[in-house]
């Protein structure tokens, strides 16, 4: 299965590195005056705006202000204290769109509470547990006392501060202390839950860095490495006497038992100090931290890699590279946040907060619980919602109210569709993904130039289909990107080269082809109007027209994930060419990404308005976003909506139909077999088709396969208890296949006999 690793955008400021500790593996911290002006921080926050970084990391030595000179300058520049000067640079950064994320060292309670107002998260590294290190390392540094730190720790946790902490191993601590340290972690977290991840850092050592800058040093570096992506600048020099080794086993190791710990807390690596990180990652490893883009300023020549560099690692080996602020999802709330911060993280970043009651964005109308129990019976009843009803449907969160929307749905399903479940056996060609539109939702379309691009030639094409016709397959479904070099001829060769080749096979192939996307750059680069542009394809061999392209019919939604596609009028107006041409088509919807449930209802009233215009659409068919390699994904924290909120939707796409649309099918490639059958019990009635090819969702990152089996669709409505058939495109019955006399207790296994 597919997994996302997170990471920050973010820029380090290092405010001040004096500091009253005297640890031996430090190199960051200095015993002299060292104190950022406030033109200096005005200066830095402007250009990580112009970077547009999202996290403001804030590093500092512990206490500067014990230095009379930085006491001295502190006051000249109005602040009492140095948590003082944090707490105005920190209304800076929010000013400017940035979330601060301060680790300025052991703190009163009364500090970090005036921190909480301006800062998104906070952290401190436990390090260790062992006392025994304040002997050796952490001599003349009584704030690393371990009892010092966890206190600072617990007080995070009650003031509520989304907080990380973390141990840095190889500084002398035996294996069984480095267990013990996580586990004093897990049982602050156990008590507080405030704790959103743990860094399992090595020591790497260090040289000194008299009378230079480090900040300057891993500016430079990391500027170098993510312009040439080569960092041999990184020294490795001989462990001192007070170290011990560590290995990629011990990492491990490390990674299994914060695993076992704090099953719910992210996993930090960070993947400078080692080339061993991806490894890290393959053993559970799930967060690579700020990938700053001013380098590392505690270990400044191992500049971190650039997010590119990371996600096409990554990418190799399956997984996803996912943008996170530096509070993590759950967090984003008023309980954890305060006011100021939270507005910041509405205004600019709001589709990194989780979907939930609250909602990202403040609805036209207040959301109305009371209206849910009204609308259910309402739908059920096949009567049309309003927009108020359907919005409190889709925004719906008590248990007991989706369970009376499910049995509604589904009781509306058995009226309409019976009790079988229906299937295609189809191939989907997607000819090229070159395309110009350039979709945030997108994993599947590239650039003319990219390496990534294809096109098939008539050769493959035509491979391609005598596969589906030894498959049994009866539809073929044809869509690609928006090519700039394609005519009108070009897609109507398609479609004449598919119909021949099916007629000397001596077979009927369904031609299921062309978005409403694709249909209206044909009307662009042809001037011809849709109708005769429906006639010439017609006449090509089409049969049928995906109702795809449709996302969410909202033009607000669409400005946001991708301005360059067709408004919804234009797209109204091309299915109702479509159904004008006698040609039905489908009609889907993809929700689950940055939509809001007002928006949604807005997608449901232009359907079924459609609908009872027409009567062309054949089906409806939900199709869940997948983020993981997408732009919308990787850079707007979206993640995959939940098993639990895709039924919800399903059953509610059902009752907003009502009696216009017969058919619901459930997408097993966006939300996997086993959830689409349990579906089939949330007012579907049909598993789609075999595909037997699907690119669109596989570039997106989707993990459940691209093609199935009849017989495993068909084991699938016997697993759900429902008869199952083969159906064409338009819903003709072909084969039946009844329910066995004893349930198959492998759904892998065809135990399906056509009748």
């Amino acid at each position: 299965m597919r997994r996302r690793v997170t990471f920050s955008r973010n820029l380090t400021l290092s405010l001040s590195r004096t500091c009253r500790c005297y640890c031996k593996y430090c190199a960051f911290a200095t015993h002299q005056a060292h104190l950022h002006t406030p033109d200096e921080v005005i200066e830095l926050l402007d250009g990580a705006a112009r970077r547009r970084v999202k996290e403001l990391l804030v590093l500092t030595g512990e206490r500067p202000e014990v230095n009379p000179a930085v006491r001295a300058r502190l006051a000249e520049y109005g602040h009492e204290d140095f948590t003082a000067y944090v707490v105005w640079a920190c209304e800076r950064a929010l000013e400017r769109g940035l979330l601060p994320h301060t680790n300025l060292g052991v703190l009163s309670r009364e500090d970090l509470a005036r921190l909480r107002e301006v800062s998104a998260s906070q952290g401190l590294m436990l390090e260790s547990v062992s006392e025994r290190l304040m002997e050796t390392v952490h001599a003349g540094s009584p704030t690393k006392h371990p009892a010092r730190r966890l206190e600072t720790i617990a007080a995070a946790g009650e003031l509520r501060i989304p907080f990380t902490s973390g141990i840095l191993v190889g500084i002398g601590e035996s294996e069984q202390e480095r267990m013990d340290s996580l586990a004093a972690i897990a049982e602050l977290h156990e008590r507080y839950g405030h704790i959103q991840e743990v860094i399992l850092q090595n020591f790497v050592p260090h040289q000194r860095y008299y009378g230079e800058e480090p900040a300057e040093i891993a500016d430079e570096a990391a500027r170098e490495y993510w312009r040439t992506g080569v960092a041999d600048g990184r020294p490795e020099l001989p462990l001192p006497d007070w170290a011990c080794p560590v290995g990629i086993d011990d990492m491990k190791r490390l990674i299994a038992e914060a695993r076992r710990l704090m099953g719910d807390v992210g996993i930090q690596i960070p993947p400078n100090l080692a080339d061993w990180w991806g490894e890290l990652v393959a053993a559970g490893a799930t967060d690579l931290g700020g990938l700053s883009a001013n380098g590392d300023h505690i270990s400044p020549e191992h500049p971190f890699p650039s997010p590119h560099q990371v996600r096409r690692e990554l990418q190799r080996d399956g997984y996803a590279l996912t943008e996170r602020l530096c509070v993590y999802p759950e967090y984003i709330d008023s309980d954890w946040l305060a006011q100021g911060v939270l507005d910041t993280i509405k205004v600019r970043y709001w589709s990194f907060i989780p979907r939930r009651g609250s909602g990202r964005t403040e609805p036209p109308t207040p959301i109305a619980p009371s209206l849910v129990p009204g609308a259910i019976e309402r739908g059920r009843a096949g009567e049309p919602l309003t927009p108020h009803e359907l919005t409190a449907l889709f925004a719906e969160t008590r248990p007991a109210a989706i369970e009376e929307i499910r049995l509604a749905a589904d009781e509306l399903r058995a009226e309409l569709a019976g009790e079988t479940v229906t299937f295609v056996v189809n191939r989907n060609i997607n000819i090229s993904n070159v395309c110009t539109v350039g979709c945030a939702f997108c994993g599947f379309g590239q650039g003319k130039r990219s390496p990534d691009a294809y096109e098939h030639d008539a050769e493959e094409f035509v491979g391609r289909i005598h596969d589906a016709l030894e498959f049994g397959a009866t539809e073929l479904c044809i869509q690609s990107g928006i090519h700039p070099d394609w005519s009108l001829e070009d897609y109507l060769g398609w479609l004449r080269l598919a119909r021949e080749t099916a007629r000397e096979a001596g077979a009927s192939l369904h031609l299921h082809a062309y978005s409403p996307m694709e249909i209206a750059h044909m009307c662009d680069i042809s001037e011809l109007p849709p109708a005769e542009v429906f006639a010439r394809l017609r006449d090509a061999g089409l049969g049928s027209t995906p109702g795809t392209a449709a996302e969410v019919l909202h033009d607000g939604v669409r400005q946001r994930i991708s301005p360059n596609k067709l408004p919804v009028a234009r797209w109204v107006e091309i299915i109702e060419a479509s159904h004008a041409a006698g040609l039905r088509s489908t009609s889907t919807v993809m929700f689950g990404h940055i939509e809001e449930p007002w928006e949604l209802a807005e997608h449901m009233r232009v359907v079924r308005e459609l609908q009872e215009r027409t009567g062309g659409i054949t089906e409806f068919v939900p199709l869940s976003f997948i983020p993981f390699q997408t732009l919308l994904g990787r850079t707007h924290g979206v993640e995959e909506i939940s098993r639990e909120e895709n039924l919800k939707h399903t059953a509610v796409f059902r009752l907003a139909l009502g009696r216009t649309v017969p058919s619901l099918q459930a997408s097993w490639v966006k939300m996997g077999l086993d959830a689409a059958t349990e579906a089939l019990d949330w007012g579907v009635n049909d598993l789609g088709g075999t595909l037997m090819e699907e690119s669109i969702s596989r570039l997106a990152g989707s993990y459940h396969g691209t093609r199935l089996e009849p017989e495993q669709l068909i084991a699938a409505a016997h697993a759900a208890g429902r008869p199952a058939a083969e159906r064409t495109t338009l819903y003709d019955l072909r084969r039946s296949f009844p329910l066995p006399a004893e349930p198959a207790s492998d759904w892998s296994v065809g135990a399906a006999v056509a009748v």
